[in-house]
């Protein structure tokens, strides 16, 4: 299994994960699906979502994989009035990730992370390696350290 960027990032911080590869269907690439194919809690396989906000700029969003964001929350806890979502041909250049491969980790820049605060009720959670077909699992804890990520409220209740 060759290590993502991602990977390589969370090897640079001594942080313990595992890569887990799953099989990938380009017609679905929600974390639902994903949760699906790996037997998982869809709680606990995150999204990375990355947003625009009207005074800040880029920011990322990690929500649990069958949420909704709610984007006047991410706008509030980013520090800005309104927030939307960039448009699917910025995320390679912004992030250098596609859709469906974006990891909060080992992004082109160090954008704003916030993650939803349900993370912490669980010992491990998915998120993308940066690659379709895999995910790190890893304690939420050493997620929001490594890349200081914000625990905040950010979705449809």
């Amino acid at each position: 299994m060759k290590k993502t960027n991602a990977a390589r990032f969370l090897d640079t911080k001594k942080v313990k994960y595992d890569l887990v590869e799953y099989d990938v269907d380009e017609a679905d690439l929600s974390a639902v699906h994903v949760a699906e194919t790996l037997g998982q809690n869809v709680e606990q396989v995150f999204k990375t979502l990355v947003l625009r906000g009207n005074a800040n700029g880029i920011f990322v969003a990690i929500i649990p994989g069958n949420a909704e964001l709610n984007l006047k929350k991410a706008a509030k806890v980013s520090g800005n009035k309104n927030a939307e979502m960039v448009a699917m041909k910025e995320l390679l250049p912004l992030t250098g990730y596609i859709r469906g491969a974006c990891s909060p980790f080992g992004m082109k820049k160090n954008y704003p992370l916030f993650i939803h605060d349900s993370c912490l009720n669980y010992d491990f959670i998915f998120v993308s390696a940066g690659k379709r077909g895999m995910q790190i699992q890893i304690d939420p804890k050493d997620l929001i350290s490594c890349a200081n990520a914000r625990v905040c409220d950010l979705i449809n209740v």
